[in-house]
């Protein structure tokens, strides 16, 4: 397992900016990252945008920053970037609390391992 600590941003219902809301502390399973290595090859085959991935919200051990509170849903959104079209990834999730969008700044596929 990967131990990843990225910082977090929270958009509510209507504005404009994201906001940052300090870091998210969260392990990356061997399936999560066979997922993720998956959805890159597939996004890379079809030429695809985005894809969201289901994250196994009980082997992630995930901690949010204080300001952020529970999550109600947890995905993995992989997408591609660069010439090279490399896959990333960032966690998504919406708080329990109000539904406000939260995200991590992204992370190479590729630096898991």
């Amino acid at each position: 397992m990967n131990t990843l600590t990225i910082e977090g941003w929270r958009k509510g219902s209507g504005e404009q900016k994201s906001t940052p809301i300090g870091t998210f502390h969260f392990r990356v399973s061997e399936a999560d990252h066979l997922r993720l290595e998956r959805a890159e090859e597939e996004l890379q085959k079809s030429g695809g945008k985005d894809m969201m991935v289901d994250a196994d919200m009980a082997a992630m051990e995930l901690v949010t920053p204080a300001e952020c509170g529970p999550l109600s849903d947890c995905q993995w959104r992989v997408y591609l970037s660069g010439e090279d079209r490399r896959g990333q990834f960032h966690l998504v999730g919406h708080r329990a609390s109000d539904g406000s969008l939260v995200y991590s700044n992204a992370v190479m596929v590729d630096q898991l391992g």
